[in-house]
């Protein structure tokens, strides 16, 4: 964890300075600074196109009663991307452009599922009580200590608003 912010904060601005150096020897200071701006002026753009479009098909998806998770997946990625294009720097905006591009968000977010599932250890607990259960599973990923607390929960009362004993059954509701 060390090394990724070191390289966030101190080798990515040091190769964006020597981008910067480039670009500006060959094609003067003024096309240098109008193409940061032009490439983070196209990247909001096209932000906003893939971001609309991500949440349009994410909310047809839950019409279907389906979860939208390449749509999260690909949010996060237009989300990141959007970061990468407003930060200046021609290597962050390439980035980012790579990011905006479907075919390369779906290679890019196949090899982050992969990491997850061969490093990312998942521990459920199992409990029992009154009336709920707390069911229990434990990954025999090694390694990684990282802990991820999950815990359900199944009530087996009959609680509605046919039952005086509900919560449901306020004023507020029966006015309706």
């Amino acid at each position: 964890m060390p090394l990724i912010i070191f390289a966030i904060f101190v080798i990515i601005p040091v190769l964006e300075i020597a981008v910067f150096i480039q670009a500006g020897s060959i094609f003067g200071i003024g096309f240098t600074l109008m193409g940061i701006v032009l490439t983070a002026i196209i990247g909001a753009v096209l932000v906003r196109q893939q971001g609309f479009a991500v949440i349009n098909e994410a909310r047809r998806q839950m019409d279907r009663q389906k979860l939208p998770i390449k749509q999260v997946m690909d949010g996060a990625f237009i989300v990141v991307a959007g970061l990468l294009l407003v930060t200046p720097g021609f290597l962050t905006d390439s980035l980012g452009f790579l990011f905006l591009i479907p075919p390369a968000r779906r290679i890019i977010g196949g090899w982050i599922i992969n990491w997850f599932r061969n490093n990312a250890e998942l521990n459920v607990h199992t409990r029992q009580y009154h009336d709920a259960t707390f069911h229990s599973t434990r990954s025999p990923k090694s390694g990684d200590n990282t802990i991820i607390d999950i815990e359900a929960i199944e009530i087996k009362e009959d609680i509605g608003p046919e039952n005086d004993n509900s919560p449901w059954n306020s004023d507020q509701t029966k006015d309706r």
